[in-house]
């Protein structure tokens, strides 16, 4: 077998694997919506909402709930992710990874920053708001705001064939968001803010994964992974959550009445589930791109909407089907192209 043989067959491999990473990402994502949906009817989310209504209005009272459970979010990830990189002896490049700031960790902190307030928060609030159905679907924009973002700052070129695909994708977000947040504007009602927060997480994962790409290019995935968590568990223990205890919340108080048997089970699901999501996602991009990685994680959008319907029977309505249709289409023909020659010459 001739060297261009070799090449050939050991690029077919690297893909195939990478392929397989982002497919377990997909899986995992979906089902994060089921535990991140749950968390909000449990203590002391569920009492913490009503009495911070109480006195500040519904509307402050679910984003501070969302703040609280963001910030128990990037913890326990922060455990699952660290039994993990125990386990694979990842402790010694962790260090490594975070200490070069200039070169290496400071695109994963910015990652944690578009991925923390940005995408996760703004998951949360669309589910709490809205419904984890919407929360799933919403997020499937995601694809244009990362070929934006790599066409003005990488200067990657957007093809016809990825027009076409940023276009069904458009069509398909207005036809997930217009009916229902337009109506919900004129209710005066706070579930448009859930609107919102599915907006905020399309960009914040857009936007993510233009950074995070330039940052796997110079370490190793799951340390650079472990870095942005920790970097994002400090911005809402150290930073946001103190704000808000100086505002008046009492913080503190729920977030030690969170230490309750079911509670700490939904948690630990939440942080195997998004956690791994990641960890699989963040080893697909080196080994199929950025582009291609988030392109067949966005079936997590399909994966979510089925074991939704299986585990609540919520339905979503035909609004939500058809741009969620549309924004897998559009992501299909995005990346959808065939670049193993180039990349076989890289």
């Amino acid at each position: 077998m001739d060297i261009e043989s070799l090449k050939v067959n050991e690029y077919k491999k690297k893909v195939k694997k990478g392929y397989m990473w982002a497919i377990f990402s997909a899986l995992l994502w979906g089902i994060w919506y089921i535990p991140g949906t749950v968390i909000w009817v449990l203590n002391p989310f569920d009492t913490m909402s009503v009495e911070i209504g109480g006195t500040h209005g519904d509307t402050v009272a679910l984003i501070v709930t969302a703040v609280l459970i963001s910030a128990f979010s990037a913890a326990i990830i922060i455990l699952t992710l660290g039994v993990w990189n125990l386990v694979t002896g990842k402790f010694k490049e962790i260090k490594r990874t975070a200490v070069q700031f200039k070169s290496c960790s400071k695109w994963f902190i910015l990652a944690a920053f578009c991925g923390g307030p940005l995408a996760i928060f703004g998951s949360y609030l669309a589910m709490g708001f809205v419904g984890g159905a919407f929360a799933a679907v919403a997020s499937l924009l995601f694809p244009v705001v990362s070929s934006i973002v790599a066409n003005r700052w990488y200067g990657e070129r957007i093809t016809k064939r990825a027009a076409l695909g940023i276009f069904l994708i458009i069509v398909g977000g207005v036809s997930i968001y217009f009916g229902g947040m337009i109506s919900e504007m004129m209710n005066d009602g706070v579930r448009w803010l859930g609107y919102v927060g599915g907006a905020m997480a399309a960009l914040g994962f857009g936007l993510e994964g233009a950074v995070a790409g330039k940052g796997i290019d110079l370490a190793e995935p799951d340390a650079g992974l472990y870095v942005r968590f920790l970097a994002e568990a400090v911005l809402w223990w150290v930073i946001v959550i103190p704000i808000l205890l100086i505002l008046g919340f009492p913080m503190l108080k729920y977030a030690i009445s969170a230490f309750e048997p079911l509670t700490l089970v939904v948690l630990l699901f939440i942080g195997l589930s998004f956690g791994y999501c990641y960890a699989a996602c963040y080893k697909a991009f080196p080994l199929i791109g950025v582009g291609r990685g988030q392109g067949v994680a966005n079936l997590y959008g399909l994966c979510a909407v089925i074991f939704i319907l299986l585990f609540t029977g919520d339905f979503p309505g035909w609004t939500l089907l058809v741009g969620g249709a549309l924004c897998l289409i559009g992501s299909t023909v995005m990346y959808s192209e065939n670049v193993s020659e180039e990349a076989i010459r890289d």
